[in-house]
């Protein structure tokens, strides 16, 4: 097992090319929509955590289970209102118990992304052998419903082995979504493959967890857009917004939800577009020859 990080450098941010988005937009700015199945006898993401290792957990289940029931229309409306297009984090799991959903998001054109096969159960642990089948199995679950191969990866509690990139890559993904430390895509050091910005911080999940109201919500997501922006006078940046329809789904939030993207959807600095779009640009834009390894040390 490796003791240092051997998928990417550091290239701090003031000593890269300059990034450009289309139309001279400052911010690329997409919607990361997590589409998921829970498994009926495995805790997973909890509200309270006194029954989370009970089976059944219908406290839990049920209020996770909120989200493909009812929770994602409720955000599919608001959607289509702002006219955003969703990159979709689908487990594969869902294909087989939402059909509804994969018609909606076929009938709207999604970016579909790979999300492991359910998030009830982490990326981790496997032979690269087993992880080969599973990312097999993953993959084309997703294209044979949605009819395209899906070309980015978000590991299920953003997990991944060593070895997740390198596989992916040989499946024909670009870009992963776990390495949620940076506001611009870079080069891993597998071939062929981009970090793309995702985030643990602008996520309802994570905001609403810690007690965020609504307002405050709109708030964060005009502040952290207000700064990209103001970085952006030196090269363009990514703003990802992270939903989960069991959250940002509940009735008392889908108006905050409704603001927030009313308000990035008036930006004429903004790129609204989705993680696929993002990552092709960039390596159109940005081969890995333009960008400078890091010395080696």
């Amino acid at each position: 097992m490796p003791s240092v990080n051997e998928l990417f450098n550091y290239v701090p941010i003031i000593e890269r090319p300059q990034v450009s988005w289309p139309a001279g937009a400052e911010v690329a700015v997409y919607v990361g929509l997590n589409i998921e199945h829970f498994l009926i006898d495995r805790p997973s993401t909890s509200i309270w955590p006194g029954t989370a290792d009970l089976v059944p957990d219908p406290l839990n289940y049920g209020w996770r289970d909120y989200g493909p029931r009812v929770g994602i229309w409720r955000v599919i409306e608001i959607l289509d209102r702002r006219g955003v297009r969703a990159s979709a984090l689908l487990n594969s799991d869902a294909v087989h118990h939402y059909p509804q959903i994969i018609k909606a998001g076929l009938e709207r054109n999604w970016a579909w992304l790979a999300h492991g096969r359910t998030n009830s159960a982490l990326h981790t642990g496997m032979t690269p052998e087993e992880e080969r089948a599973v990312l097999t199995g993953v993959v084309d679950t997703i294209a044979g419903a949605t009819g395209r191969r899906p070309r980015g990866w978000l590991g299920p509690g953003l997990t991944e082995t060593f070895n997740t990139p390198a596989l992916l890559s040989e499946l024909g993904l670009g870009y992963v979504l776990d390495w949620t430390n940076d506001d611009q895509p870079y080069h891993l050091k597998v071939p062929g493959m981009l970090s793309v910005p995702y985030t643990v911080e602008l996520n309802d999940l994570g905001l609403f967890g810690k007690g965020v109201t609504g307002p405050e919500f709109v708030q964060i997501v005009k502040d952290q857009y207000e700064q990209l922006l103001a970085d952006s006078a030196h090269s363009g940046r990514v703003m990802a917004l992270a939903l989960h329809p069991f959250v940002i789904g509940q009735p008392f939030r889908a108006k905050y939800l409704d603001q927030a993207l009313a308000y990035l959807a008036a930006q004429p600095d903004a790129w609204l577009t989705t993680s696929d779009d993002i990552a092709d640009h960039y390596a159109h834009a940005h081969p890995r020859c333009q960008v400078n390894p890091a010395p080696e040390r």
